[in-house]
């Protein structure tokens, strides 16, 4: 087995040229980092921001979480209406420097990637044993999606809010995206994060994806209820391998998810070449 298939895509997803950016401050601590529609907006509110060559600066005036997280949605507002951003989400998203419990503000969810912010989800890899035989459950992405639309996806996937515990918004986006019921998410085995900072059109995504491996019996059958799912499909892990190594059917930060799965279950080989690369390229320093 080849590795190329499944690298590439690790590859895609930690692209980014820093000189496409500068760097976002508040306090002193680095937030995220801002491409130019988005600074030159911020420039127009000196009021509120200090722009400079080494980076734009919230003003240290604003040292409160809600001062700073009131802005935040002032400025919002303002890019969405200059036409800089196409709307907001309805979702909070914390603004921190470390990790999701630091906190310094919350923003529009919609937001986060023109602010290169970190962001943060939850992924869970449902499966089956049917005898020998190693099946995933796939979803496949509604066509009316926003991002990614009919693309391939992990069983459940979402976004993890600001003031919501983890264990809580798991079985939030389980229930509502496969109606996986209590007693079975409690089962769900919390193994680990995948990390990426990829460059998109509009700004910048470090993510972290807390990831979750779920045993089901063979009697269940995942269904979803917010209309974001078109259909699920129990597939062979062979095939799931096969079409993460060799499409581009997933959407992409769902093939790391699978290709995490792959390894820690044995399906890539660890004598093959490339291997130690492959692990650690789903570990990126954000």
């Amino acid at each position: 087995m080849k590795l190329q298939g499944y690298q590439r895509h690790i590859d895609r997803l930690n692209e980014w040229n820093r000189d496409n950016f500068k760097p976002l401050y508040f306090d002193s601590h680095l937030v995220g980092y801002l491409k130019q529609p988005v600074c030159s907006f911020l420039k127009s509110r000196s009021d509120l921001f200090s722009v400079n060559e080494r980076g734009v600066s919230l003003n240290p005036q604003f040292n409160s979480f809600e001062q700073r997280s009131e802005i935040l949605d002032e400025v919002v507002d303002g890019l969405v209406e200059s036409s800089v951003m196409t709307h907001r989400h309805g979702e909070r998203y914390p603004v921190t420097h470390a990790d999701r419990d630091s906190a310094l503000a919350t923003i529009d969810r919609a937001a986060a990637a023109y602010f290169g912010l970190r962001a943060y989800g939850q992924h869970l890899n449902g499966y089956v044993r049917d005898g020998s035989e190693l099946l995933l459950w796939i979803a496949r992405r509604s066509a009316d999606r926003r991002v990614f639309p009919d693309h391939l996806d992990n069983m459940v996937a979402g976004g993890l809010p600001h003031d919501i515990s983890l264990a809580d918004n798991l079985h939030k986006e389980c229930q509502e995206e496969a109606s996986v019921p209590s007693h079975l998410v409690a089962q769900a085995v919390p193994i680990g994060a995948i990390t990426y900072c990829t460059e998109t059109p509009v700004g910048l995504k470090p993510d972290t994806l807390y990831c979750y491996d779920l045993e089901l019996p063979s009697d269940f059958v995942p269904y979803n209820s917010d209309g974001e799912v078109a259909e699920f499909m129990l597939l062979p892990i062979e095939e799931v391998a096969e079409r993460v190594a060799n499409s581009d059917d997933f959407k992409p930060n769902c093939n790391l998810v699978v290709i995490d799965f792959l390894v820690r279950h044995g399906i890539i080989n660890p004598e093959t070449p490339g291997y130690l690369k492959l692990i650690n390229g789903l570990h990126e320093k954000l």
